[in-house]
């Protein structure tokens, strides 16, 4: 995939380890293979995105399979409307959980149909953690990482097939911009009993996510799915590991955590899974 210089928004070209643009702005391969761009000058803070501990806790967690019933709908929605998808893009990536599973996914359908129509897909993560990136590169080097925006994204326009999209962030704009007419957007939201359990713990009255289908501009709406399962933890570590890549690891006591890592957990997952067709450019 081309990447743009976030300075100037000129194309990048790599020469050895360092990708520079025609006015000469300059961005190095760290050691893991990744690239940054996101300028100093664009941070909203020293070191922005998911920390050190949020990073190896959510690994850890999903590399028990926990969520793979949502890896595995991802990945059967993007074989069913982009399955010869060349160019994929995972939008806040993180450390590359879904990423590695739906390239895989991918490649193996076109390896299995004998399609003879040049290289597989190639996908490219895309998160504003660089303790996240570093990890994602490291493990699976077959795929392309760089540190950069959903906001501002250094991508040319219209060099996407398929992009995913889970929980991250994003611009309209700039998605309507990076995928190609007829390129395809899944994105997954909390459903409305997502982890509701843990909610009543937490609040005196909580409330459910809402549940509705967000339009995009630019883009019309072709699928929706809700998964639906309950979730029981009975490992400490997997419960500790769970409550600290969330934001209840700061909302709940220390006595409600001591009581979930002796009793176990038990709450919903819901998940709201919509697809996206970009609507052809005249």
């Amino acid at each position: 995939m081309q990447y743009l210089c976030p300075l100037c928004a000129g194309e990048l070209t790599k020469v050895t380890k360092t990708w520079s643009c025609l006015k000469g702005h300059q961005f190095d391969c760290a050691k893991e293979g990744y690239v940054n761009l996101l300028p100093v000058q664009k941070k909203n803070s020293k070191d922005p995105g998911d920390n050190k501990e949020m990073m190896q806790a959510r690994r850890e967690f999903l590399n028990k399979g926990y969520y793979q019933s949502l890896s595995d709908a991802v990945n059967a929605l993007a074989l069913r409307y982009k399955p010869k998808a060349k160019q994929i893009l995972d939008l806040g990536c993180g450390e590359g959980y879904y990423s590695s599973r739906l390239f895989a996914a991918l490649n193996q359908d076109l390896q299995e149909r004998n399609l003879d129509e040049g290289p597989c897909c190639q996908l490219q993560g895309l998160d504003i953690s660089k303790t996240a990136i570093r990890y994602a590169a490291k493990r699976y080097p077959q795929m392309s990482f760089c540190v950069a925006s959903a906001y501002e994204m250094p991508f040319a326009a219209a060099s996407v097939d398929l992009a995913l999209r889970i929980y991250a962030p994003s611009k309209a704009e700039e998605l309507a911009r990076v995928i190609a007419g007829n390129g395809i957007l899944i994105t997954v939201s909390p459903g409305p009993m997502h982890h509701f359990a843990i909610k009543e713990m937490i609040y005196e009255y909580p409330k459910p996510h809402q549940d509705r289908v967000d339009s995009i501009e630019g883009f019309e709406c072709i699928d929706t799915q809700r998964l639906e399962s309950q979730m029981s933890l009975d490992n400490a570590v997997d419960i500790v590991h769970f409550l600290n890549m969330t934001p209840y690891s700061w909302k709940l006591t220390q006595e409600k955590k001591a009581q979930l890592a002796n009793e176990g957990l038990r709450c919903e997952l819901d998940f709201h899974i919509a697809v996206y067709r970009r609507i052809a450019l005249a």
